[in-house]
This record gives C-alpha cells, sequence and structure tokens, in this order.
C-alpha cells in the first residue's frame, strides 16, 4: 500500500536534523522516514515560541496551519502544513521546499511574474505582516510557494510586505473568482478556522475579503504603519 507526503507529515515520527538559526522561534529541520519513503520538514513547536507584544492571543502554529487552509483550494501559495505532535510538543509541521541554488529571491521578488501577483493578492487577504524576499520559495519545477505565515491573519490592519510592485492594479476577473470562492470556504465553515483563529480574526478576514471584493484594486502602502518589513530578506 503506498503513501502519500501528506500521510507521511500527519502521522509519521519526525527525526530532527538540526535549527534554522536565522529564525527568530524555534524552526527546526527534520525529516519523516517510513518504508515508503521519507520527506522532509519543517517543525515549529510551540513551546519554542517568542511571545510578541501585537500577537497576544493564539500561538503562531496555529496560523501557519490556517494560511495552509486558507491557501490550499485556491491560491496553492502554502506548503502542505498541519498542526501535529513532534519530538517537542505540538506545533506546525510544514513540507520543505527544495529551492533551486541559482534562484535569486530579490530579483524574482522584485519581479512582475503573474505568480507572484496571486502571492501578493494572497498576503492581502491572511493580513500578512513578514512577507519578506526569504520568504519567497521557487521549488525545482519552477513552482512558487511562500513559508512563514506565523505573524498574520491579525483583525488589525497590518501588512507587511515586499510585494508592492501591484499597489492600485485593478482585480482581473479570476482573481474575484479566487475571491469568492475562498470567502464562500470561510463562511461554510469549511476550513475550520475557528479552531485555528480567535472569532474576532476570522471576522476580520471575512471583512478584508469583503473590501477587495467592493473596491477591486489591490491596497497601496499604508502611510500610519511601516509597509515593509524589516530586513526585508
Amino acid at each position: 500500500m503506498s503513501i502519500t507526503f501528506e500521510q507521511l507529515i500527519e502521522t509519521g515520527p519526525i527525526e530532527i536534523a538540526g535549527r534554522l538559526v536565522d529564525a527568530s522561534n524555534a524552526t527546526l529541520f527534520g525529516k519523516i522516514k517510513a518504508q515508503a519513503g521519507e520527506v522532509s520538514i519543517v517543525y515549529k513547536p510551540i513551546a519554542g515560541e517568542r511571545p510578541l507584544w501585537d500577537f497576544p492571543e493564539g500561538n503562531l502554529a496555529s496560523r501557519e496551519v490556517a494560511a495552509y487552509q486558507i491557501s490550499r483550494n485556491v491560491f496553492n501559495i502554502v506548503p502542505f502544513t498541519v498542526l501535529r505532535d513532534g519530538p517537542f510538543g505540538p506545533g506546525a509541521v510544514q513540507l520543505w521546499i527544495d529551492t533551486p541554488d541559482d534562484f535569486d529571491p530579490v530579483e524574482f521578488g522584485s519581479s512582475l511574474n503573474p505568480e507572484l501577483r496571486n502571492m501578493a493578492l494572497f498576503d492581502v487577504v491572511i493580513n500578512n505582516t513578514d512577507r519578506k524576499f526569504g520568504h519567497i520559495l521557487l521549488d525545482e519545477n519552477r513552482n512558487l510557494f511562500g513559508c512563514d505565515h506565523g505573524v498574520s491573519l491579525h483583525k488589525d490592519w497590518k501588512l507587511r510586505t515586499v510585494l508592492w510592485q501591484f499597489a492600485g492594479e485593478r482585480l482581473t476577473l479570476e482573481e474575484v473568482d479566487a475571491l469568492e470562492k475562498t470567502k464562500e470556504s470561510i463562511d461554510s465553515g469549511e476550513l475550520h478556522l475557528e479552531n485555528l483563529l480567535q472569532p474576532s480574526e476570522v471576522h476580520a478576514l471575512s471583512e478584508r475579503i469583503n473590501r477587495l471584493l467592493k473596491e477591486r484594486t489591490f491596497p497601496s502602502p499604508d502611510q500610519e504603519w511601516p509597509a515593509v518589513p524589516w530586513p526585508p530578506v
């Protein structure tokens, strides 16, 4: 019987190989192995999270999973992510994305690539406060992914991103359709976000999509809030 990488990530034993030292919270690289194969993962235990004054409720791991749930059916930006137990307790476990050696995230992230436009729209939806160039990933098949969504989905407007090249542009019909499908899945309870976020955050998520559908343009930087994360990489 074959086993998928999703099943491996959901239930397989995690073997820690090392720590990603550039991360401000505990971020561990590891592998999950079985007779059918192995998969590389990133494990972020809740016990290793540093308290944040502007995200006092909930935990970052749950926000990582909520971002995946919002992404998976429409945007396809976030690698497969689950909330599960691990060697250091419950945390977010995410598929590791290998990027080619010649990939330059700053050059790519500064372009007008249409896939980046999809990522930029997703970041508005989830109110991402930390879209750095280093959080833009391109796998060996040139598929675009984004990582590190723990500081997102706040009820207050806090968008900080390096992807401002689409600001002020009108949404396409395809983008409007993506927003409508996302809102339907949220309002129906299909994504079970109530298990991951505060009720006020789920409400604010729906309201952000409503505003996008009403204005039908990418937002511009807020002059009252730092528009770019620092450092940007």
